[in-house]
């Protein structure tokens, strides 16, 4: 399992902002290997954070690939005060299975 987790501080976002916000949510939700996605933002930094989870590094090259993702890296300085990007491959999840709906990973689980 893979994760890339989108880090960024938002600028003001307008209708094109949420235009590609969505397209992208839904042509991640459309590739195969996709498994789920969570979103934070920290009050005291105002950082925002969007972790999408993959069964696989060509499932998240897919979403990288899309034209819509490529739109919105291009624009990206309208709508936000910088990001930083981090993908990782997941090594063990675990837990007290008290939370649903989140992945988890077959590699060593």
């Amino acid at each position: 399992m893979y994760s890339s987790t989108f880090i960024f501080q938002k600028k003001q976002f307008d209708d094109a902002f949420y235009r590609l916000d969505n397209a992208i949510a839904v042509a991640a939700k459309e590739i195969p290997g996709y498994l789920g996605e969570e979103a934070w933002e920290n009050p005291a930094t105002g950082l925002v954070s969007n972790v999408y989870y993959w069964e696989s590094l060509e499932a998240l090259q897919a979403l990288i690939h899309h034209p819509a993702h490529r739109e919105a890296k291009v624009a990206q300085e309208n709508w936000l005060d910088g990001y930083q990007v981090v993908i990782a491959q997941v090594i063990k999840t675990y837990g007290d299975g008290k939370l649903v709906g989140l992945p988890t990973s077959a590699i060593l689980a």
